[in-house]
Formats: structure tokens, C-alpha cells, sequence
């Protein structure tokens, strides 16, 4: 009877929950949403003055340079991952099983880790230009050689990190591919290009643009790669004006500018995506089975797939590698355990307020459906458009107001000073870190979720379970690997991440990210390479994983059928 009488207790229905769960998720989607009123008020709020001076001096030098960027890293990643795609998806030649997963351990590197790599291997004093001096005789203003440190050099770092993007979304489609379009194409006399041309590249649309305006997103976001290389982009600007020419007004303005663009693309890839959800061609009527490529083929399709492979990874790797041998820097030193314990728990904290806040906002969304819930969601994904230092501009804006609101008010007040509680704390630096990796936590929380039938739900409610109880008992045991996940990716970003940490870490509070850029920045490139390359080991973990979760290839015994390629 008593025990009767606890599990009734237990699942007797919490009235608060689901306003509770509510007010997390609104208080959630607040604060993803505060860094960009923030911004903007502080931009409109700053008057025309600093305004005109910045069209006058640099608006448009940051535009074009960003623009330019923008331009050739979209090319770049669309070409390497469409072509990488389509090669180890639809053909077989040797080693195409090593290339599947190959292809994708470049983006475990920050394209500032390779931006630090390359500048030792083909500046004037790297071994490339030293061996091609000692070969030829040549003296230094002999020969002309491609500058690594320009526009077009941060455009390659950036290129070579962030085209897995295109190549796994790319790849995912085409293995979402029915044959029946493909082998209709041929039967109506088109070649096996122009079937690809025709019919396959435009099924994958959707997914290519998608994954294209992924690596813009983070190529408008980066900082650490175009500061070192000296290309001028909003980015760079907005940390100039603020720690260099202590002009607010200014670096808010630009932030807003900045925040526009990447709102504007943010949109461009919601539409993309919505495009992919009801396009009709990736229904399997048939699966199209893989060419099998001999001879001099099958040696064209190693190389292209070799070549991303050979210098997104391995040679950074090989460098790098090479650079820290001969550093003198001690990882094990208390001077960088202390950089490694300010990361790990940095990015540990940033991991566990992220997913928990995911799952207020995912469980909430599924609770309760509606306009509220799902406007939560929406904002929440808008940080990851945003880049970090337009998110710490606009956190840093009002919290700074509110501390100097305070400490006013207590020295008035009571004679006590409170200083600065909240600007310049750990807190807050993990915040700035939840609003822009949040929709990396939503969309692997959401992924799972979807797994759960809605019927699950409403057999718990009708055993009588209250909310907490279903979440706890049915939802998070089925959604652990994608928590898990969630936590993961949040965690290696954060581990990752440059500018926002730059503005807003509290004072000799630095971590290996902070670290590599300043040894960097003093031309101390072998002792950079320590600490980037422990945050290339740590980003290997997601790789890993979504490598895990692509799916498996089609093979020739499911069809019997193979395209030609001739």
C-alpha cells in the first residue's frame, strides 16, 4: 500500500512544470537574443559622427575584403566537396574507403592552426623557399614567389578547413539518390557528365548551397586567420575598434553591419534547407550502384581525393609536428596545464548550460507547440549566424552598463564599491559561448528527439506521468547518445573558439586558443604549434563521430546496376 501510495506520488502531475520548463525556454531564447538588441541599439545609439567616419575611412575596405573572402571560399568548398562527394559516393577505386573518412579530418583544424603552419613552411625563411633558394642559387629578390600571408592565402586556410562542410552534406545526398532519374537521363542519350549535370547536381542542390552557407558563416566569423595573415574584414575591425581605438560606437556599428550579413545568410540557408525537405527527387525508388574506375581513372580520382587530404591534415599535421619537437614548449609545464585546465573548463561549462538549455528549449517546443515555443527555438539558432565577436560586443554593451549602474548606485547608496561583477567574468564568457553554439546543441537534441513518436508520450501521460517524469524516464535514456553528442560538439567549438574568447576572457585568464594566437602574433610559430595542436587532437572527437553516422555506401549486389562513366 505504501508502495503504492510513493509511485502515485511520484507521478502525480507537477502543475509548475510546464511553466517552468516555459520560462527556461523564454529565458533561454532571451539571452541567445540579447546580444543582437544589444548591438543594435548600441549602433543606432552611437551617432552619425562615428558613423561617417567609418564610411569615410574603412567601411568600404572591410566590405570588399570580406566580400572577396566570402566569394572565394564558397567557390573553393563547393568545387573540393562536390567533386570529393561525388567521387567516393559514386565511383570505387583504391583507397576509397580511407578517402570517406579522410576527407572530413580537416575540419578538426581552426583554419588559424593551418594559417600558422603554412607561414613556417612557405614564408621567406620556411624550408620551401630555402631549399628552392639553395637549389636554384637565387638570392631573395631573384625570384617571385606566391605570398601566404595576403587575402588569397587566408581565402586557401579557410577554403581547406570548412570544405567538409559541402563534401558531407554533398555526400549525404547523393547517397539519398534514386538511380531511376540517372539511368533515365542515359537512356535519353545524355552522356554520364551531363546525367551528372543535369540530374544528379541538381537534386544535391540544396544540400551544396547549404553546406556553402555553413562555410560562409564561418568564414565571415573568423578572426584568428585573417588577423594574423593583416587582411582587414569586419571581423578584425570590430576588435580594433574596440580594444585599439576604445571606440564602442564604432566597433558596435561595424558589429551591426556584420550582423546583418550573417543574419541575411542565415535566412539564405533556412530556405535552402526547406528546399531539400521538399524536394521529391531524393525518394529510392532504386539505388544507383557505384562505377568501379581502372587505369588512368582510377589514378585521377586517388589524386583529387588525396589532395584536400594531403594539405588540410596531413601536412599541417607533419609541421606542426616538426615545429613543436623543437619548441622548448612543455605541455606538461604548470603554465600550460594551467591553459588546458582554463579551456577544459571553459568549454566543460559552456557543454553543460548549452545542452541544458537545448533540452528546456527542445522538450518545451514538443510540450507545449505554438508561436512562443517555436519563436524560442528560431532565436536560439540564430547565435551560430552570428559570429563571436559580434556576441561579445553585444553581451559586453549591457552587462557593462549594469555593472557601472550598480557599483553607482551601492557607492551612492552605502559607500561600497562592487566594481565589475558581471563584465570580465567566467559567466559571462560561457554565455556568449551558449548563444553561438546553441543550434549545435538544438540540432542534435531535435535529431533525437524526432526518433520519439509522439505515441511514447501520450502512454506515459496516460499512465499518469507528469512532464519531469516523462522526460526523465522516457526521453533523456532514449536521447543519451544525442545529449552526448550535443555535449561533444559544443565542447570542441568552444575548445576552438577565438574572438569572443579574446574580448571577453577575464584578465590572465588564457587558453590554448589565446595562447597559439599570441605566440603567433609574436612570430613565435614553433611554440604556436603546441597548443594547436592539442586543439586539433580534441576536434578529431566530432570528426570522428559524424564519420561515424554517414551512411553506409550502396554496392553493386543491391542493383546490379553500375553507371557508366565513359
Amino acid at each position: 500500500m505504501a508502495s503504492t501510495a510513493k509511485a502515485s506520488a511520484l507521478n502525480r502531475p507537477v502543475r509548475w512544470l510546464p511553466a517552468a520548463l516555459k520560462a527556461g525556454a523564454l529565458l533561454s531564447g532571451a539571452l541567445c537574443l540579447l546580444p543582437m538588441v544589444a548591438v543594435a541599439l548600441a549602433a543606432l545609439l552611437g551617432g552619425t559622427d562615428t558613423l561617417s567616419h567609418l564610411i569615410e575611412t574603412v567601411l568600404g575596405r572591410y566590405a570588399m575584403a570580406t566580400g572577396a573572402l566570402v566569394i572565394l571560399v564558397s567557390a573553393g568548398t563547393v568545387l573540393i566537396g562536390t567533386g570529393a562527394a561525388w567521387l567516393v559516393t559514386m565511383t570505387r577505386f583504391p583507397g576509397v574507403r580511407l578517402f570517406e573518412i579522410g576527407l572530413a579530418l580537416p575540419l578538426a583544424f581552426p583554419a588559424y592552426v593551418l594559417a600558422y603552419a603554412y607561414t613556417d613552411l612557405l614564408d621567406h625563411p620556411g624550408i620551401v623557399q630555402t631549399t628552392f633558394r639553395d637549389l636554384t642559387g637565387w638570392g631573395p629578390r631573384d625570384y617571385w614567389f606566391p605570398e601566404v600571408r595576403s587575402l588569397p592565402g587566408a581565402a586557401a586556410m579557410l577554403t581547406l578547413v570548412l570544405y567538409p562542410y559541402v563534401y558531407l552534406l554533398a555526400r549525404a545526398a547523393f547517397l539519398q539518390q534514386s538511380a531511376t532519374a540517372y539511368l533515365a537521363a542515359r537512356a535519353l542519350g545524355r552522356s554520364a557528365w551531363g546525367a551528372f549535370f543535369r540530374v544528379s547536381l541538381p537534386m544535391a542542390r540544396p544540400a551544396i548551397a547549404g553546406g556553402a552557407l555553413l562555410a560562409v558563416m564561418e568564414t565571415i566569423a573568423d578572426f584568428g586567420t585573417v588577423a594574423y595573415f593583416g587582411v582587414q574584414t569586419f571581423a578584425t575591425g570590430i576588435y580594433t575598434s574596440w580594444f585599439s581605438l576604445a571606440d564602442r560606437s564604432g566597433a558596435a556599428q561595424l558589429a551591426l553591419a556584420l550582423l546583418a550579413f550573417a543574419l541575411l545568410l542565415a535566412m539564405l540557408e533556412r530556405i535552402s534547407r526547406g528546399a531539400a525537405r521538399h524536394h521529391g527527387a531524393g525518394a529510392r525508388f532504386e539505388r544507383l550502384a557505384p562505377a568501379h574506375l581502372t587505369g588512368t581513372r582510377a589514378a585521377g580520382a586517388i589524386v583529387l581525393c588525396a589532395l584536400p587530404v594531403l594539405f588540410g591534415f596531413i601536412l599541417p599535421v607533419v609541421v606542426l609536428a616538426e615545429m613543436a619537437i623543437g619548441s622548448g614548449q612543455d605541455l606538461l609545464s604548470p603554465r600550460y596545464l594551467g591553459f588546458i585546465r582554463n579551456s577544459v573548463t571553459l568549454a566543460g561549462a559552456a557543454a553543460l548550460l548549452t545542452v541544458l538549455a537545448a533540452i528546456l528549449i527542445g522538450f518545451n517546443q514538443r510540450l507545449t507547440p505554438g508561436p512562443v515555443s517555436n519563436g524560442a527555438a528560431h532565436i536560439a539558432r540564430i547565435g551560430y549566424a552570428v559570429p563571436g565577436g559580434v556576441i561579445a560586443v553585444g553581451l559586453l554593451v549591457p552587462f557593462a552598463a549594469f555593472d557601472n549602474a550598480l557599483d553607482a548606485f551601492m557607492q551612492g547608496t552605502f559607500g561600497v564599491k562592487t566594481g565589475l561583477l558581471i563584465t570580465g567574468s567566467i559567466w559571462l564568457l560561457v554565455i556568449a559561448y551558449m548563444v553561438r553554439f546553441m543550434a549545435a546543441a538544438l540540432n542534435a537534441y531535435d535529431g533525437g528527439q524526432a526518433s520519439i513518436h509522439t505515441n511514447m508520450d501520450a502512454v506515459a501521460r496516460t499512465l499518469g506521468s507528469s512532464p519531469g517524469a516523462m522526460l526523465r524516464r522516457v526521453h533523456l535514456p532514449i536521447l543519451r547518445p544525442s545529449v552526448l553528442t550535443a555535449a561533444l560538439i559544443v565542447f570542441v567549438d568552444v575548445m576552438k573558439e577565438l574572438p569572443a574568447t579574446l574580448i571577453m576572457r577575464p584578465f590572465n585568464f588564457d587558453t590554448l586558443a589565446v595562447q597559439a594566437y599570441r605566440l603567433a602574433s609574436d612570430e613565435r610559430l614553433a611554440g604556436a604549434a603546441v597548443p594547436s595542436l592539442v586543439i586539433a587532437a580534441v576536434g578529431l572527437l566530432p570528426v570522428i563521430l559524424v564519420c561515424r553516422g554517414l551512411g553506409h555506401r550502396p554496392n553493386a549486389a543491391e542493383t546490379g546496376m553500375a553507371p557508366e562513366l565513359s
